[in-house]
């Protein structure tokens, strides 16, 4: 059970998150003040801190400086009431993960969580793709990487979702100059279209209903590192001439702004479509492609390095039972060979995934294909599990409900579980006419 500090001193805040922290599984501990936080810091073994800016006994400035000082790689939230963009800039710079302003969707907060958790105390997640090289078409994919990562060249990742472009562009980001910097991630298919352009620029106070203060945009935290602009080919044609601006002057302007600001940034951009196809369908700019397109990398599919399958199970395997709570210590020959041979549509993810389910429900020291079936869930390999005569869009439903149902309604997670844009599930929730969130919650 992950272990978060919440720090707040106000009561009805540090209450909410405690309640839903806990609903979603964490072991949760809180503090009301900075001294209070570094005392119960030291002795907990907590994985994650989520703390407010203002406290009567100093901000949240210190209890990140506290942490860091304790132990460095722990990732620390900062929430705020009374943000503003200096703010934000100095706290990402001072090793922050993220600084949010209230109100905050306990769903964003989780999600910001999740990503910079996934896979601490295990191996680092760039290994990924370098502990598991063993085919040749991986090798040299990071041995090019990793030479482009000496300059400040953009990059454009176009692979299948599942495949861990975001991971290739933390590889480079961690090779470069830049590696001490700031790396941020904006999921372009994850927004709507009218608050994409403030996320990404910015915004002063006033400059739009609710813009109740200022507020950095991902370019400005990003300033000195690395921005990963992910699935770029989702972004709206409206906003593609304003980011090639970006792009071309290496500054920006701020949503209400008078002035425009510089950046310097080095801009990775990932699509699990080809650009090239949009282009030709006008759905993306030439222009744009072009100047995103100065490195273009493009990761295989596993099935087209099967190679690479066996290692990178035995990864997941050790990265999800680091703590030897599950005393699984190696997967069979058989089900090794099983696995080598499955196409893996979903790729890496669908591959973890796998793994995570098979170490949840077996018993032993050993994963073997009976012993999964045994549980009531069949190996990938063994099929899909789709009855005959059905329609594809019959089979979408169903899948996605599933899914759904799977993730508590949980939208965001639902798209990572299926390999597709967040935008995509939404549209399909309506056009499906699937119910609301909380019809698919537990008790």
């Amino acid at each position: 059970m992950t272990e978060v500090l919440i720090v707040d001193d106000e009561v009805g805040m540090r209450m909410a998150l405690e309640a839903n922290f806990r609903r979603r599984g964490w072991k949760v501990h809180s503090a009301n003040g900075v001294g209070d936080a570094l005392e119960k810091f030291r002795a907990t073994n907590c994985k994650l801190v989520v703390t407010d800016m203002r406290m009567p006994d100093g901000d949240g400035m210190a209890v990140l400086q506290g942490v860091r000082d304790f132990v460095p790689d722990v990732p620390v939230i900062i929430l705020t009431a009374y943000g503003s963009v200096p703010d934000a800039v100095q706290a990402i710079k001072e090793g922050a993960c993220d600084y949010l302003q209230k109100p905050v969707t306990f769903d964003q907060l989780e999600s910001t969580a999740q990503r910079f958790l996934q896979g601490h105390d295990a191996p680092p997640p760039e290994s990924l793709f370098e502990g598991v090289a063993a085919s040749e078409a991986l090798r040299s994919l990071i041995s090019r990487a990793q030479h482009v990562a000496r300059t400040d060249a953009d990059v454009l990742v176009e692979a299948e979702s599942g495949t861990g472009k975001e991971l290739m562009a933390r590889l480079i980001h961690r090779a470069s100059p830049r590696s001490t910097n700031p790396f941020v991630a904006v999921n372009c298919s994850a927004l709507p279209d009218n608050l994409l352009e403030s996320e990404l620029f910015g915004h002063v106070r006033g400059a739009f209903t609710g813009a109740a203060a200022a507020k950095p945009g991902k370019f400005e935290l990003a300033d000195g590192g690395t921005l990963l602009l992910d699935e770029i080919g989702e972004m709206p044609m409206a906003l593609q001439p304003k980011l090639l601006r970006v792009l071309q002057e290496r500054e920006i302007d701020r949503l209400g702004d008078t002035r425009s600001l510089p950046v310097n940034v080095r801009v990775i951009a990932t699509t699990n479509r080809s650009l090239r196809e949009r282009v030709a369908a006008g759905q993306f700019r030439s222009d744009l492609y072009y100047r995103l397109n100065v490195v273009p990398l493009t990761i295989p599919p596993l099935r087209e390095r099967r190679e690479d399958i066996v290692p990178m199970a035995l990864y997941f395997l050790k990265k999800h039972d680091v703590a030897g709570r599950f005393g699984t210590k190696s997967i069979s020959s058989e089900l090794l060979a099983q696995m080598k041979a499955y196409d893996w549509p979903g790729n890496a993810r669908e591959l973890e995934n796998f793994v995570r389910r098979a170490l949840a429900l077996c018993t032993g020291t050993t994963l073997l294909p009976q012993s999964i079936e045994s549980c009531g869930e069949s190996t990938p390999m063994s099929g899909a599990g789709v009855s005959s005569g059905l329609t594809l869009q019959t089979v979408e439903r169903q899948l996605l409900e599933k899914t759904l149902q799977a993730t508590g309604g949980n939208r965001t997670r639902t798209a990572k579980m299926m390999g597709v844009s967040l935008r995509t599930v939404r549209k399909k929730i309506r056009a499906y006419g699937l119910p609301a969130r909380r019809l698919y919650e537990l008790d």
